[in-house]
């Protein structure tokens, strides 16, 4: 799983780079990367536009490149993301079934297992990985937010 973390790194750096928050992701299937995507909320102003959703459109694409059921694919599917998946990630993996999910630091602000332990709404369990690289992807979200969000509104200031 190390080499497909280090490339979980490689996408979240290519966020940073252009003013993402510094999320990257990778799906394995048989031993190979069939998906890599980091988050592109602030370029496409799409709240959904997370890591982990570029690697579910990738994935679909590639089902229907290679003539083959997404439903057979995901279940044999392991998502290597550097953050925790946010809720509405999380739900959307529980939901299309992967085998597994490893990742790096949790998101103790948006955490589908650290805020809402979103496996307990669905009846498939998935096993959970993590803390992999964890200091590493925590050191990219200070380095991130110390920075400003040029996407950022601005904030409101009571008279």
């Amino acid at each position: 799983m190390e080499t497909f973390m280090e490339e979980a790194f490689v996408e979240a750096r290519k966020a940073i780079s252009v003013g993402e928050v510094p999320v990257g992701c990778v799906f394995i299937y048989q031993n190979e990367i069939i998906a890599r995507g980091s988050n592109n909320v602030n370029a496409t102003k799409n709240a959904t536009r997370h890591a982990e959703f570029v690697c579910i459109d990738q994935t679909l694409e590639f089902c229907k490149k290679n003539n083959v059921e997404w439903e057979n694919v995901f279940p044999k599917v392991s998502v290597v993301v550097t953050v925790e998946p946010c809720i509405m990630c999380a739900s959307a993996l529980y939901e299309l079934g992967v085998k597994e999910i490893v990742f790096g630091c949790a998101n103790d602000r948006f955490g589908g297992k650290t805020v809402v332990n979103v496996e307990t709404f669905f009846e498939k369990k998935i096993k959970v990985i993590p803390g992999i690289r964890a200091d590493e992807a925590m050191e990219l979200l200070k380095k991130f937010y110390k920075g400003e969000n040029p996407s950022a509104p601005v904030p409101k200031t009571k008279r």
